[in-house]
């Protein structure tokens, strides 16, 4: 798994480099890989933010669905259709309508409102 030093530095308090963080790690867990710069450009995803699940149901259709209701920084619930079940109050990553996102090919797709068997979700 890759986390950020910068989102790391904010639940913790350090003043040490990256690398010196990472031999400590290193020390007391699993082995810390090879830093490295994420990307930016073409590949940064703006327009995705954090929300909170509210609810999470059965499809009414669809036995391998979900319909989940998340809230996010303007507090407007946001409703959505996914594969797996969400536990209540998890954070998720979201993207809304008009949100342009790439995939690893660096190919352009946008996020869409749309409906997934009757049930108004982002696409």
């Amino acid at each position: 798994m890759k986390i950020s030093y910068n989102w790391l530095k904010q639940f913790i308090k350090i003043d040490w480099k990256s690398d010196e963080t990472a031999a400590l790690l290193t020390d007391f867990g699993p082995e810390v890989g090879s830093g490295g710069k994420i990307p930016v450009g073409k590949r940064r995803a703006e327009g995705i933010v954090v929300g909170h699940v509210l609810t999470c149901v059965q499809h009414p259709d669809a036995d391998r669905l979900k319909v989940t209701t998340l809230t996010c920084g303007d507090g407007a619930p946001v409703q959505i259709v996914v594969a797996r079940a969400m536990l209540l109050l998890d954070k998720k990553c979201l993207s809304y309508d008009g949100t342009t996102l790439y995939d690893k090919d660096g190919m352009a797709f946008v996020i869409k409102k749309g409906k997934i068997r009757d049930e108004e979700a982002m696409e």
